[in-house]
């Protein structure tokens, strides 16, 4: 992480600045503090636009990493020790030649050091080492020293200074915050204390920190110390890891070690004390290129200080992030606006004196003399804060190379962005469930007292790699599943067998049954049944059952399901060439519906509609010769026409079909009908099903908001100006309850809806997603569609959404041992009760996210369990169920809860509880929700698990270092703060996308993958390393790619070579490069083919066909793209990552005190 930068000339937060009009004070609140100088930047509220940020001296490493998943990341300084992991502050070159000060300059009793960071310092964990961390075991206890090595290394660390005389001069500043509730024994460390470079050795040959002193320097021979050593202080470890973040704190006294002798360069810092009187400065000079931190490096930051500025661009759609960070990028774009780390909430950069705030650094300490104006702020160093990529890269390197075997209970699994195998032993693979915590508290105050949602997102019918085996399916013949008889859970792993084998305990009730005569088997010594490894439900945690006609709608088996595909003919639609484009894919389409495994064809039956004003209903029967219309022109009472001939079998009714698909696009290319009607489409299609007896689904190719007169019209109801005021949520909310009625039928009948809109225009998607929202369809949305660059994208989704796996007809129920239950649910369903989930279609990327609640206590002993039975009709006409069982661990302690919790698994969950919220509440409400939300998750950390230290700290635990990025990702996004360019349709549509997006989708979504393309090996496989979604980490050298799950931005920068650009796009210069170009250019060359296999093998991870954007350094895109690097800030008012970490620090501070 590197400290080498140049501190930037922006003037101190908190004091109103030109553009930020009516912001004053340093405190995130509206007064300002006493003997707090006013600071420009105001409260942390977002940011401005058009925000220049100077660049970053040369020297600067950007890629520093954090502690990797296990290892504990705090400070303590309440004891005379420091904790192992705290990593000493950044140290800042003399401003005059003299040497740098030594790390650890005495100060004075009674005036505190400050580190130049005035937010206190970043410390955090483990230093980078070659060596990768091991995330603990989910259950294993942390013991103090496990993770440290030798407790006394030599030469790392130097004595403090004397304790503070007094307790007054302990007041933590964070964003300008004073608060004076640190007591003498835990006074701040100074300094950000994150790691140093990756293994770049000082320039000088030593690293002190600013104005803390507390290592000494290490020379340039030693290297960075190993990761596990603690670098030679005392351990004092914490409960388990959690990372710390100090705003300013002086370490008491540590025996033994003397005070190095003052030198310049450091100077005491001038804050004042909480009761307002003013203290000396001390600040150090910006770093010289190449210099760098003290201290051991970490391997990532847990814990920070910072200065809240505001952040990049809001709607994000994030993608998930890579392996490291390359080496330093040439900062082209510099780091985010000059906030320096500061003191006293103020940041900007060295330069001469102005009102209230201190002039140019002031070279050697006077430490007599009397109390300064405060010194100049830094800003806090964004490596030196948790990265995703360095946590994402971790985890591949610790995890996934072994597979994932679900025996024990409540294991952690890898994190998404981790390939790896799963070997089911009895719990369901994390591609079926994950959760968000995998340790729960045994009583509901524990719960309540954490914040921390317990919550599974469910992905009933994921789709598995090639080298994992599908679920098997059992026929118990017509006596059917085994089952609870009280609580009617199916035969699972944990089902206690008593009495010989006789009668089963369940383990969800306790109730005891008879096990049925032909189910009986013997049991071995250790009490398990001699067949249970031959029986999947006895030793698997996910299966099938084979249901019984008991199991079916009416006591009757069903048909086998029908796709209807009904086609838009208005103007729009034939003029853009839709109409034909459909009817051309559909002829080669038909041959690729699914089909059970073994089927020579699929039994499904298809059949077509058109429409504007009025339907067009085809009857395709295999024994006409020419295929025949019918008008049904009554839209207000619909009914089905024909009932022989509109369903058919595929390859029986080829010819006739043929025919028709060629004569649509004729029979209407002359229409001059724009108005179109909508609701009468989907019970069109629902009558034709309930005529046939089956289930199925209804395509719906759709251009235009329905204004024609017919059941369902709608208004142009688009109003912006309701954006940030209480009736925004009507814009997420349908604009009549009648398709709220009709879904309710589809769902009745298991009519599945998926719509592709092609809007050029509102068409008011909030009403439109109604009826496929409920039923478990999607949404496709093509804006402004256009043949030549929308084609391929379209046609992939449509190819991919006809041909994948689906359950129709499917009920949901999730049952869960005595002590929790579900209580609320989350995705695209309807529900009639308050237990089961209703789907009309349910298919292979779809979740469904549940919430427990405790309704009794639970135990350690025997922990907790979930079973999610989904009953479906698979696509030849089975009924089935399907089951997965999970079982999670309990805990009486905290710090086991934090220790075990999936930070990408909450952010879904957070994401999904907001992006509901705001149907009924202001956004404004929901926004400060969450984070109020997130800050007593980690305030409640702080308290009960961290070890004790100055309030000045942020201490987050190891498992959810990334909650605040993700977190402001969220808030950031479209649905919650959208920019001036995102439409209400936009809005509508990505909530209800991500409502029922899995984990790995809304990782990508909210924190998008960044790649750079010019460092891509094109002899190998492999991806080239990710780097962070900040402007300040491109270079105009190179060439970059970012997805999100929906897009994919190839950005060029202004100064990429000649031959890189031409080998890419197949032009000569950067000027000819087209960014209207929908897929690159076939070229043979190896660049042009590693990063066309890069796009293709991104295109398979998703679920969804991405839009490929080719951006140019300044231009008019450019400013799209940046709305996507999620740890800048945004131009619709989003903070950076960076501030906004310093408001949650705050807001933590404030629910603490």
């Amino acid at each position: 992480m590197s400290v080498n930068q140049q501190a930037h000339t922006g003037p101190p937060y908190g004091q109103p600045q030109p553009g930020y009009q009516g912001y004053q004070q340093p405190a995130y609140g509206g007064q300002s503090l006493p003997g707090v100088p006013r600071s420009q930047y105001g409260a942390y509220n977002g940011p401005t636009p058009g925000y220049q940020q100077p660049v970053p001296p040369q020297g600067y490493f950007p890629s520093l990493g954090f502690p990797s998943k296990g290892s504990p990341v705090s400070l303590n300084s309440d004891s005379s020790s420091l904790a192992p992991n705290f990593i000493g502050s950044l140290r800042a070159p003399p401003t005059s030649g003299a040497p740098p000060p030594a790390s650890g300059a005495s100060h004075p009793s009674g005036h505190l050091a400050y580190s130049q960071f005035e937010h206190g310092d970043v410390q955090n964990g483990i230093p980078a080492s070659a060596a990768p961390m091991q995330r603990p075991p989910a259950s294993q206890p942390f013991l103090p020293g496990s993770a440290s090595a030798p407790v006394s290394q030599p030469s790392a660390f130097q004595q403090y200074g004397p304790p503070p005389a007094s307790v007054h001069q302990l007041s933590n500043h964070m964003a300008g915050m004073t608060i004076g509730t640190a007591t003498a024994s835990a006074p701040p460390p100074a300094g950000l204390g994150y790691g140093p470079p990756t293994s770049v050795p000082p320039v000088s040959g030593s690293f002190s920190p600013p104005g803390s002193g507390l290592y000494t320097p290490y020379s340039a021979t030693q290297g960075p110390p190993p990761t596990s050593v603690p670098q030679g202080l005392p351990v004092a470890q914490p409960p388990f890891p959690g990372q710390t973040v100090s705003t300013q704190r002086l370490p008491t006294q540590v025996p033994g070690f003397a005070p190095p002798p003052p030198s310049t360069g450091v100077g005491p810092s001038s804050y004042p004390p909480t009761t307002g009187a003013p203290r000396p400065p001390a600040m150090p000079g910006p770093p010289l290129p190449g210099q760098t931190l003290a201290g051991p490096p970490s391997s990532q930051p847990n814990h920070v200080t910072s200065p809240p500025p505001p952040s990049a661009m809001s709607g994000l759609h994030p993608g998930p992030p890579m392996s490291g960070l390359h080496g330093p990028p040439p900062p082209t774009h510099p780091p985010q606006p000059g906030y320096q780390m500061q003191q006293n909430g103020s940041f900007g950069q060295v330069r001469g004196p102005q009102p209230n705030y201190g002039g140019a650094y002031p070279g050697t300490p006077n430490y007599g003399s009397p109390p300064g104006p405060p010194p100049p702020p830094k800003r806090l160093d964004p490596d030196s804060i948790p990265s995703p990529i360095q946590v994402i890269e971790d985890d591949r390197s610790n995890r996934g190379s072994e597979p994932f075997v679900t025996g024990a209970r409540g294991q952690v699994p890898p994190l998404v962005t981790t390939n790896f195998l799963v070997k089911d032993q009895g719990n369901a693979s994390p591609r079926y469930i994950r959760c968000t915590s995998y340790n729960i508290p045994c009583t509901s105050d524990m719960a309540k007292q954490s914040q921390v949602p317990l919550a599974a997102v469910i992905k009933p019918l994921a789709t598995l790699p090639p080298e994992e085996t599908l679920p098997y399916l059992v026929d118990h013949g017509e006596s059917g599943p085994v089952r609870c008889n009280r609580c009617k859970a199916y035969m699972c792993p944990f089902m206690q067998f008593i009495e010989g084998g006789r009668r089963f305990q369940c383990c969800f009730c306790s109730c005891v049954t008879e096990v049925p005569p032909h189910y009986f088997q013997h049991l071995d010594h250790t009490g398990k049944r001699v067949d249970f490894y031959d029986r999947p439900e006895l030793s698997l945690g996910s299966y099938e059952f084979l249901a019984t006609v008991d199991y079916c709608k009416n006591n009757k088996f069903p048909s086998p399901p029908a796709f209807i595909f009904m086609i838009d003919v208005s103007y729009n639609a034939v003029k853009s060439g839709l109409v034909r484009l459909v009817c051309e894919e559909l002829k080669s389409l038909l041959d690729y519906l699914p089909r059970e495994g073994n089927m020579e064809e699929s039994a499904i039956r298809v059949g077509f509609v058109t429409y504007n004003k009025v339907l067009h209903f085809y009857n395709v029967k295999s024994s006409l010769a020419q295929p025949q219309m019918m008008v049904v022109s009554d839209v207000a009472d619909m009914f089905v026409p024909l009932l022989d001939g509109f369903l058919v079998n595929v390859n029986e009714s080829r010819t006739v079909i043929t025919s028709l698909l060629d004569q649509i696009p004729e029979m209407f290319a002359d229409t001059r009908e724009t108005e179109t009607v909508f609701a009468p489409v989907i019970q069109a299609g629902l009558e034709a099903l309930k005529a046939a007896e089956c289930a199925g689904k209804l395509f719906i190719f759709h251009t235009s908001l329905p204004i024609a007169e017919a059941p369902g019209k709608l208004k142009n109801r688009d109003d912006r100006k309701l954006i940030n005021t209480d009736k925004e949520k009507t814009l997420f909310q349908p604009q009549t309850s009648f398709y709220n009625n009709l879904a309710k039928d589809c769902v009745a009948q298991g009519c599945c809806v998926d719509l592709f809109l092609f809007p050029n225009q509102y068409l008011d998607v909030a009403t439109l997603g109604v009826v496929p929202y409920q039923t478990g369809g999607s949404i496709y949305k093509y804006a402004y569609f256009q043949l030549e660059t929308d084609q391929d994208r379209f046609l992939n989704d449509l190819r991919r959404d006809v041909q994948k796996e689906v359950g129709f007809d499917a009920v949901m129920r999730v049952r869960t041992s005595t002590g929790i239950r579900a209580t609320d649910f989350f995705g695209a369903f309807y529900m009639s009760n308050t237990t089961d989930v209703e789907m009309a279609g349910l298919d292979c990327d779809k979740t469904i996210t549940v919430e427990f609640k405790h309704d009794d206590k639970l135990s350690e002993d025997s922990g907790a369990l979930l079973q999610c039975a989904l009953l479906y009709t698979s696509c030849a006409g089975q009924r089935r169920l399907r089951i997965h069982n999970l079982s999670l661990n309990c805990c009486t302690q905290l710090a086991d809860l934090y220790r075990n919790c999936e930070t990408d698994t909450l952010i879904n969950y957070l994401a999904k509880y907001a992006y509901r919220g705001v149907l009924s509440s202001p956004v404004k409400t929901v926004r400060d929700a969450l984070i109020n939300q997130c800050a007593q998750i980690l305030a409640c950390y702080r308290k009960n698990c961290a070890s004790p230290s100055s309030a000045g700290q942020l201490i987050l635990p190891e498992c959810m270092k990334l909650l605040p990025v993700y977190l402001n990702c969220v808030l950031k996004s479209d649905v919650l703060q959208p920019g001036p360019e995102v439409t209400t349709d936009d809005r509508a549509y990505i909530r209800q996308l991500v409502t029922s997006m899995d984990v790995a989708e809304t990782n990508v979504f909210f924190y998008p993958r960044l790649l750079p393309l010019t460092k891509a090996d094109v002899d190998s496989d492999s991806l080239p390393a990710a780097i962070r979604n900040s402007e300040e980490r491109l270079s105009k050298g190179d060439i970059y790619l970012l997805e999100n799950g929906l897009n994919i931005f190839v950005w060029v920068g202004v100064s990429v070579q000649q031959g890189l650009i031409q080998n890419l796009f197949g032009v000569s210069s950067f000027g000819q490069i087209s960014n209207t170009l929908s897929a690159l250019p076939v070229l043979e060359n190896p660049f042009s083919k590693k990063v066309r296999s890069i796009v293709d093998m991104l295109q398979g991870q998703r679920s969804r066909y991405m839009k490929l954007i080719i951006v140019k350094q300044e231009d008019k895109l450019e400013m799209l793209f940046k709305h996507f690097l999620v740890e800048d800030k945004s131009l619709s008012g989003g903070a950076s990552y960076v501030d906004f970490l310093c408001h949650m620090h705050k807001e933590i501070r404030q629910l603490l005190s």
